[in-house]
């Protein structure tokens, strides 16, 4: 079965412009669009997507909210924000609100067919840009360190985080930014057979089976933090 898009934004052009991009894909089908997020709820139950492109900026009801809807309603549909900014506030609602990823309208055509099978496969697709926003929001630029709020003597801190050490939490961190073993043994000065252990160390104390239940579990309780 192809993977079933709906794409919402209020530009036609745009809108076009994702069906041209994605419609020689043997593997997915633009099944249909919308021009704000009030006719992509309408939407959902007709055409049965399984990615939906919201854009964040759109007349009636915005991306923002849409997704607010979508998530509560629809929660298997993957949604990609799709924006022309890199802008902090979206990116962290994003995050917040349950979207599994965040493109900016000026990606090429392989980077969208790779956040698509992405998300559909049960990974979260923010690239370096968007990021960098989120861990920034977390981390001590200067030190690579977490803030205090999130440190592990923190009482905000959420579950998963006191299930780890001081520098396991800087792998989970490092590992919800998108980096991969070597990136992160080169930052912390440590060999890729120690980053694996303390990622299988972590996956062990937290109870999840792979990396990618476990970078969701992270950012999900990120986003549990920015709601309070």
């Amino acid at each position: 079965m192809p993977i079933r898009i709906l794409v919402a934004d209020d530009h036609s052009v745009v809108r076009k412009g994702v069906r041209t991009l994605l419609e020689d894909e043997v593997d997915i089908e633009v099944v249909g669009e919308a021009p704000d997020g009030d006719e992509a709820i309408d939407l959902i139950p007709v055409v049965k997507p399984d990615v939906l492109f919201l854009d964040i900026t759109m007349p009636r009801m915005s991306g923002i909210e849409a997704l607010q809807i979508i998530t509560r309603q629809y929660p298997k549909i993957r949604i990609l924000m799709f924006s022309m900014h890199n802008n902090k506030d979206y990116i962290l609602k994003s995050v917040q609100y349950g979207a599994a990823g965040y493109l900016q309208k000026d990606t090429d055509r392989e980077e969208i067919l790779r956040a698509v099978r992405a998300v559909v496969d049960g990974e979260l697709y923010y690239p370096p840009s968007a990021s960098t926003v989120i861990i920034r929001h977390w981390v001590v630029p200067e030190t690579g360190t977490l803030k205090e709020e999130y440190s592990p003597g923190s009482k905000s801190r959420s579950s998963i985080w006191n299930k780890v050490s001081s520098r396991e939490a800087q792998i989970l961190t490092c590992l919800t930014e998108g980096m991969n073993s070597q990136e992160i043994a080169k930052k912390f000065d440590i060999s890729t057979n120690t980053v694996a252990n303390q990622r299988a160390s972590i996956l062990k104390k937290v109870g999840v089976k792979n990396t990618v239940d476990l970078i969701r579990l992270a950012l999900e309780e990120k986003s549990g933090r920015m709601k309070n």
